[in-house]
């Protein structure tokens, strides 16, 4: 494991290969680390066909400083382009997984000459705010006394400060046109009950490039760490590899 030291003195954990560029980012989700299936799979992957390959905790993730309820998806973004610009050599695939997929988007906005595609694993663009929309009132009033809340979901308990709420419409990316001529996949499990099925149409509407492709499949729910989910990730990556979209 390797440490990336930010300008604030934090540190960004962080794994990678070195092989043929291009290279391949993998950006974790939510509440999840780079220790994840996916991750792992796709360092196979990029093992076996020696391609360079990295992943890295975002930072109140996994082995990176700081505690969760502390960042925004500003933060988070920015952990993102300082692995871009001070890590990653040469051009790369960003390989998003849900909140992983909006940072994604961010990330490849703020450095296009770097990035060549880009692959969506349930990508959750803009998702705080459907999750503030479905805060109780109470939570809410809470929120806006207090300025932070507990929250439980799917089995994790943790805390979200206003700042989080508020920072993550700053970063919407679908309430405008999103300029992109580069290779898109975006792969959603029909059995997701995280994020919806309509996401990836919405992304679709927005990007103003033709080079984008939607897999949908129907087995598969939010985590996409079946056998054929890694798969089918890993076919994705050819896929771009050859320009084949």
């Amino acid at each position: 494991m390797f440490y990336l030291i930010n300008k604030q003195h934090q540190k960004i954990a962080y794994k990678k290969i070195i092989g043929k560029r291009p290279g391949i980012i993998f950006i974790h989700g939510l509440n999840s680390d780079m220790n994840g299936q996916k991750a792992i799979s796709i360092q196979k992957y990029a093992k076996k066909n020696s391609l360079n390959f990295i992943r890295f905790d975002c930072r109140g993730h996994g082995k990176s400083d700081g505690k969760f309820e502390d960042f925004t998806i500003s933060d988070w973004k920015k952990d993102l382009i300082n692995i871009i610009d001070n890590v990653a050599k040469g051009p790369q695939i960003l390989v998003g997984s849900s909140m992983g997929g909006w940072l994604m988007f961010l990330g490849a906005r703020a450095r296009p000459k770097r990035i060549i595609g880009l692959i969506g694993l349930a990508a959750a663009p803009d998702y705080i705010d459907e999750f503030y929309s479905n805060l109780s009132r109470k939570k809410k009033k809470e929120m806006s006394k207090m300025g932070i809340i507990k929250y439980s979901s799917y089995g994790f308990n943790y805390l979200i400060r206003k700042k989080y709420i508020i920072d993550g419409k700053k970063n919407n990316i679908l309430n405008k046109v999103y300029r992109w001529n580069k290779p898109v996949i975006l792969i959603q499990g029909l059995k997701d009950n995280v994020v919806s099925k309509k996401v990836p149409q919405k992304i679709l509407k927005k990007i103003t490039g033709n080079l984008v492709r939607i897999i949908y499949l129907k087995n598969s729910d939010h985590r996409l760490s079946s056998r054929y989910d890694l798969k089918i990730i890993n076919e994705s990556i050819l896929s771009i590899l050859k320009n084949r979209i």
